[in-house]
């Protein structure tokens, strides 16, 4: 047994690949990543744009669709759908096997719409209705605005994959909006499910940046632990959430937890290990989603033991410790919402220009 089926049997949590390319599922090297033990995977806009535009893979499709007078925009949605639906056909054995628990495939809704409920409404009903697989997240980014949103796409019996988490405020609000969309929806909620997608490194890039900038020796003890402190407190707030009577009542119609998904996990600091944000973060109900070579790493010297709850007295204090030297954790998380819709919302612009200009540089036949 390797390190990701043991993470899965051992510990309780899902190992899932956050990265996506045809060439993949054309080699059959997303079907061998998941013979390795990978439950699930996640994509978004940077992804696809790394994906589109580093190969000639997508260039047929790409050309067929320009003959069709479809826009660049068109192209790309057609091009992306493909990818998602080929990849959900290769995960849905997980999914049937785990009785709807894993083998899902998430894709993201135009991030131009981060700040539009009712845009993403519709780019969310859209997107499960043109791909219509059970297997399926659409993914909306937790932005005040997108709260409404993901309880209304709940409350449709729609399944999403919350993103773009910063904050335990706004992690306990997008469990709100998941709670009370499943109170608004109706009959049997057993093919309900959803992932709250908590980011972990980038968390510890800006509130180590500040701590260096504060440059006390207090300070600078306290660098590399508001990311994983903020992760088991959060958990401690999922364990909390899914349990009472509430809960009670919606898991007697068929309710699924929203399962806590540790994204971002790869380590931007070079100076810690390779792993700290899987090693520090396993336990039950739980997901990881990893780049690929992260993925490496832990297959090759990772730790599998529950550590999701250890010390989580200590976590409170780390993050009590980290604001008391004088590092506004809200703004940390408001900044890092910002960059996160920027940088995706980029990434989707860019793309498109260069999908313009590949369709262009393709010319007729």
């Amino acid at each position: 047994m390797n390190r990701l089926h043991a993470l899965y049997d051992q510990a309780g949590q899902s190992p899932w690949l956050d990265n996506l390319r045809r060439g993949w599922i054309t080699s059959g090297q997303l079907g061998e990543w998941v013979d390795r033990g990978v439950r699930g995977i996640t994509s978004n806009p940077t992804i696809f744009q790394k994906a589109m535009t580093g190969t000639d893979a997508y260039d047929r499709q790409l050309t067929d669709l320009s003959h069709e007078g479809c826009s660049v925009e068109e192209s790309y949605w057609s091009l992306a759908v493909r990818d998602i639906v080929d990849a959900l056909d290769v995960l849905r054995p997980v999914y049937d096997i785990s009785n709807g628990v894993d083998g899902f495939v998430s894709m993201e809704v135009d991030p131009a719409l981060a700040a539009d409920t009712d845009g993403t409404i519709g780019a969310a009903r859209a997107l499960h209705e043109r791909i219509a697989r059970p297997n399926l997240y659409v993914k909306i980014p937790a932005t005040p605005e997108g709260l409404p949103a993901i309880q209304r796409m709940i409350a449709e019996g729609r399944s999403i994959n919350v993103t773009l988490i910063f904050s335990l405020e706004r992690y306990l609000q997008v469990v709100e909006a998941y709670l009370s969309g499943l109170e608004e929806c109706s009959g049997d909620l057993s093919g309900v499910s959803s992932v709250a997608s908590f980011f972990i490194s980038r968390t510890d890039t800006e509130v180590d940046r500040r701590l260096i900038e504060l440059g006390s020796p207090e300070a600078l003890g306290l660098r590399g632990r508001a990311a994983v402190a903020q992760g088991r407190v959060a958990y401690q707030s999922f364990g909390e959430a899914f349990s009472g009577p509430r809960w009670e009542a919606l898991e007697a119609r068929g309710a699924r937890k929203q399962r806590p998904l540790w994204a971002s996990t790869s380590t931007k600091n070079p100076d810690y290990p390779d792993t700290l944000y899987v090693d520090a973060l396993i336990g039950p109900d739980t997901v990881n989603t990893l780049p690929d070579a992260t993925l490496e790493a832990f297959m090759d010297h990772g730790t599998v033991a529950r550590t999701v709850d250890w010390d989580v007295a200590g976590a409170h204090s780390d993050l009590e410790r980290i604001a008391a030297a004088g590092v506004n954790l809200d703004d940390v998380a408001r900044v890092l919402e910002e960059e996160g819709v920027s940088a995706f919302a980029k990434s989707f612009e860019e793309l498109l220009t260069t999908l313009e200009e590949k369709a262009r540089s393709l010319g007729p036949g």
